[in-house]
């Protein structure tokens, strides 16, 4: 096992004070290998971006320390934590280049920062281009570009100065699915060839599957399961990671075991959410295996699926409840199949 790159230890961010404060992120524990490409995925809102800029504190944690190769961000001076971002590069969604500046002097930028030599930083910038593919493209302009090539433009700008760490936030997100395959391809090959860190922070499990060894799912600022790509994609084991799995529904096999009922909605007003009521009222939770209903002028007609906990008490207690309701009558469904 390699050595780890980055730990994320006891991790909140909170913005904000009183009664108008949000916690972005809570007590998040991460580790991440050296050389290992692993993911970071959630929802809009989860807390992704917040957690990959806190990783080289653009923003500054509440609590928790961030340690990059050993090295504990948290306690560094202005011009050491400026000296330690040397080697944690990042790329954007919407690329961030210099429009006024041609595509050599786009990725000779961050060596001009630090002092490189003109001639040393133009050797390095050429060197850049053609480990992008984009050789023939040094004096063409962001702006005669397509989004694929601004953003290989933007990853040779980051690799410039020779990072440990390359930190991708939603990197691909405004770009076609051909595009972000080649994309996707280019900073595995630069994980390979060049032995650099990554984290790939996302919304699409397609980003995941296609180049992530680890991933860490996270909902609402919390770390709902982490682990192997190929364990968390085919036995998810919360709510928040099938919920991203299987964003069509989850297979009937791999919910908890569950008592099955046909719920018919018999004209009763379509405005009561009757699993929300459920929840609420009984504090019982159950999942919705499939629904045929429409709502016609105001009111609910049609039926509904659902898996009712194993436990007999709180199958009882929900069914009791469904069963009070006006204009629904309920059947169970004995050795169901999806």
């Amino acid at each position: 096992m390699s050595q780890p790159m980055i730990e994320v230890r006891g991790l909140s961010k909170q913005f904000g004070s009183g009664e108008n404060s949000v916690h972005a992120l809570e007590d998040i524990n991460l580790t991440i290998q050296a050389g290992e490409i692993f993911g970071i995925i959630g929802l809009s809102g989860a807390g992704k971006s917040t957690l990959v800029r806190c990783m080289n504190l653009l923003e500054r944690p509440t609590a928790g320390t961030i340690l990059v190769d050993g090295q504990d961000l948290t306690k560094l001076s202005d011009k050491q934590l400026r000296q330690a971002r040397k080697s944690i590069g990042m790329i954007f969604q919407h690329f961030n280049l210099l429009m006024q500046r041609n595509c050599l002097d786009n990725i000779t930028f961050p060596l001009e920062l630090v002092g490189t030599p003109r001639k040393q930083a133009v050797a390095r910038a050429r060197e850049l281009l053609q480990i992008v593919d984009l050789a023939d493209k040094e004096k063409a302009y962001p702006a005669q570009l397509s989004g694929g090539q601004k953003q290989r433009i933007a990853i040779a700008r980051t690799l410039a100065t020779n990072p440990k760490v390359l930190l991708c936030d939603e990197a691909t997100s405004a770009l076609d699915p051909k595009t972000t395959r080649d994309i996707l391809r280019l900073i595995r090959d630069i994980n390979q060839r060049l032995g650099i860190t990554v984290v790939v922070i996302t919304h699409d499990m397609k980003v995941i599957e296609e180049i992530c060894g680890r991933v860490a799912i996270l909902n609402h600022g919390h770390v709902a399961e982490s682990g192997a790509v190929e364990d968390i994609f085919s036995n998810p084991k919360t709510e928040a990671g099938r919920r991203l799995v299987y964003p069509d529904g989850v297979p009937f096999e791999l919910l908890p075991k569950s008592r099955v009922v046909r719920v018919a909605f018999n004209g009763g007003t379509a405005y009561q959410p009757l699993i929300a009521s459920l929840a609420i009222d009984c504090g019982v939770k159950a999942n919705i295996l499939g629904a045929d209903t429409r709502n016609i002028d105001g009111r609910a007609f049609g039926t509904m699926l659902l898996g009712l906990p194993e436990d007999e008490a709180e199958a009882a207690k929900a069914l009791a409840y469904i069963t009070s309701q006006k204009n629904i009558t309920v059947e169970e469904v004995p050795d169901y199949h999806a």
